[in-house]
């Protein structure tokens, strides 16, 4: 197994973890001794297992691997751009099902129960048991998804990659509805955004840079704002994030945007465009830019607190862990940033990038992600003592 220990952390013990020490008396000895200690803390990624998720050799040449893994029960479901989807023992890796799917699958998936819904490259949309990979309906939508889907009530929404949105009966796949809007640019980033809902209404972001509040009942327009006017990529890729009264949208190589939710009205707009799903938490927004960076704002004005330049390509949707944000570089390694500071605690490498977003599972303390070599990672993670005193939480 691999092992790669990170930069020294200067943070101390949490006050609970004082009180486990015996025999030590006096304020001083004891601030002393967390200081010490503190000072010999590092943070460790472990490589348990790693598993080609291809069913042959990859031999033809490399495509975006960028689903995030799906955790279900024991196991971890993931896809890959090459030929479909599986599902592993998380503590093995050992192959549990696998569907097979021409051209493969890219877009994250969403989980509800013991069923899986996502889109594929071969132009369907599928609702498969997460249990054994058996397939229960299947919907044309006769174009590549590149984006996840959302599930709400009942209700399936998709935005595929001719800038339509679909609303589907998740039980049995019907078309509800459908909302589409005409591209007129002739230059557009591959991907799509993840609508996000609240009381009825749902948030959307189309290629044309526009952002567009529709009744989820009906796929009635509410409202609509056209935020990008690049004349080389207007793309609202990102996920929009709803907060309160407030929906943060990154555009491509472009701003990043914050609007009240009910009237579209614009609060703030920040220099730094984004794609992908923003993270925010407290008062801090998180995600990566389109100029190599990964930055951390103030949510309620836009300005920055800290950034983290990139060596190599652009950052993932980050993911939060124990005051960390861990994140993937299309063109480098997993990267583990504290929160506050931005400073680097650890990075772990893979080979060839990460486009997939890492899924934490905080219960196990384990980090998965696919690789653009499409193996599938299980990285072990935490906070260990130069002087093997126990591992603390």
């Amino acid at each position: 197994m691999k092992l790669f220990t990170s930069f020294p952390s200067l943070i101390l013990l949490a006050s609970f973890a004082v009180s486990a020490v015996g025999g030590l008396t006096g304020c001083s000895t004891i601030q002393h001794w967390q200081q010490n200690l503190g000072e010999k803390r590092h943070f460790q990624t472990r490589e348990m297992w790693v598993r080609e998720t291809t069913d042959k050799d990859l031999l033809t040449f490399r495509k975006i691997n960028r689903m995030k893994p799906i955790l279900f029960n024991d196991k971890i479901i993931e896809g890959n751009s090459h030929d479909g989807i599986a599902a592993y023992d998380q503590t093995s890796g050992q192959e549990s099902w696998r569907l097979h799917v021409d051209y493969g699958v890219e877009a994250s998936g969403t989980l509800i129960h013991n069923r899986l819904f996502f889109g594929a490259n071969d132009g369907q949309f599928y609702s498969v048991d997460a249990n054994t990979g058996q397939v229960l309906w299947t919907f044309p939508v006769r174009m590549e998804v590149l984006s996840e889907p959302l599930l709400d009530n009942g209700v399936i929404y998709i935005l595929v990659g001719n800038n339509t949105l679909y609303a589907l009966d998740a039980a049995t796949g019907k078309q509800i509805w459908l909302y589409s809007r005409q591209d007129s640019s002739s230059l557009s980033i591959r991907g799509g955004s993840k609508p996000a809902i609240r009381n009825g209404t749902l948030y959307v972001g189309f290629s044309d840079g526009a952002l567009v509040a529709l009744l989820a009942q009906t796929g009635t327009v509410k409202w609509e704002k056209q935020l990008s006017r690049n004349k080389r990529f207007r793309d609202l890729d990102s996920d929009p994030l709803l907060e309160g009264d407030f929906l943060y949208v990154l555009g491509f190589d472009d701003h990043v945007y914050c609007l009240r939710a009910a009237t579209g009205e614009l609060v703030w707009k920040g220099e730094r465009g984004g794609y992908g799903a923003p993270l925010l938490i407290g008062q801090t927004l998180y995600y990566a830019t389109t100029t190599n960076e990964f930055v951390a704002l103030k949510r309620d004005t836009g300005e920055l607190r800290w950034s983290y330049k990139l060596a190599d390509g652009i950052a993932t949707s980050p993911s939060a862990y124990k005051g960390l944000i861990v994140f993937g570089e299309s063109q480098g390694q997993l990267r583990f940033l504290d929160q506050g500071t931005g400073r680097l605690v650890a990075s772990f490498e893979p080979g060839r990038g990460i486009f997939s977003p890492p899924l934490i599972n905080e219960k196990n303390d384990t980090a998965y992600f696919i690789s653009n070599e499409a193996n599938l990672y299980a990285l072990k993670i935490g906070w260990t003592y130069e002087d093997h005193l126990p591992y603390l939480r």
